[in-house]
């Protein structure tokens, strides 16, 4: 599973916990101000119609790239991707699909930075983690739409490789 955030939206020290190399950790109030007093301009939140032209961006990079996708959340302050195995680096791949996110919402009059830099994985080894990190991701945003939640549902019914991300 790939995760990665918005700008500003979800900041280390953050209430809800935050992730720093691979580890997730708690709130930490006086990190979460001193982050907040870094940033350059302000948090980006996705409204729902920015989330589905970054979805849509996303499925059509993974097309492309011939990578299968198993759910997709494209939420208002973060991402969550679990795709199939690749033999290409994981940094690589999620630089191709914060671009396209990124060039979909330019084309659509979005100025600024859009995504934080790096991003967390978590490798699933066998079904059953796999399975829990598609439900996870489809059940994580309750606003995913019908269409999203099918195409996952789908994506589900394949013979999985044995290591995917």
């Amino acid at each position: 599973m790939l995760t990665w955030t918005t700008y500003g939206a979800w900041l280390q020290g953050d209430e809800n916990g935050y992730v720093k190399d691979g580890v997730t950790l708690g709130a930490n109030p006086p990190l979460a101000n001193a982050n907040e007093e870094q940033l350059c301009k302000d948090p980006v939140i996705l409204t729902p119609t920015q989330r589905r032209i970054i979805e849509d961006a996303i499925y059509t990079k993974a097309k492309q790239i011939g990578q299968k996708m198993y759910a997709v959340a494209v939420c208002s302050d973060h991402v969550h991707i679990v795709a199939d195995y690749t033999t290409t680096d994981i940094g690589l791949i999620v630089r191709y699909y914060k671009m396209a996110g990124q060039t979909a919402m330019r084309s659509q009059g979005f100025e600024g930075r859009l995504w934080t830099k790096g991003f967390d994985k978590r490798f699933c080894f066998d079904q059953q983690a796999l399975h829990a990190r598609i439900n996870y991701v489809n059940k994580h945003d309750k606003r995913i739409t019908s269409a999203t939640a099918q195409r996952n549902l789908d994506n589900m019914k394949v013979i999985l490789p044995t290591v995917m991300i």
